[in-house]
């Protein structure tokens, strides 16, 4: 049986297919502009890159993580 992703990860297929970019793209930026806070870096993707909220905290959440 296979297991379903869970966690921040389960938001990355629609983060690709929303804004067309790898999940890499996303983790670069962020990773380029630690060492920023969590909500700092979620405003970031939404007021320059259009990410929506629980995308952008998403793929913070997901590098914090990390």
């Amino acid at each position: 049986m296979t297991e379903k992703t869970k966690g921040p990860a389960s938001y990355f297929p629609s983060i690709e297919k929303t804004y067309g970019q790898p999940i890499d793209h996303w983790l670069a930026i962020i990773r380029a502009r630690k060492p920023a806070k969590h909500m700092e870096l979620v405003a970031m993707l939404k007021n320059e890159h259009g990410l929506g909220h629980g995308h952008a905290n998403a793929l913070v959440a997901h590098e914090g993580a990390a």
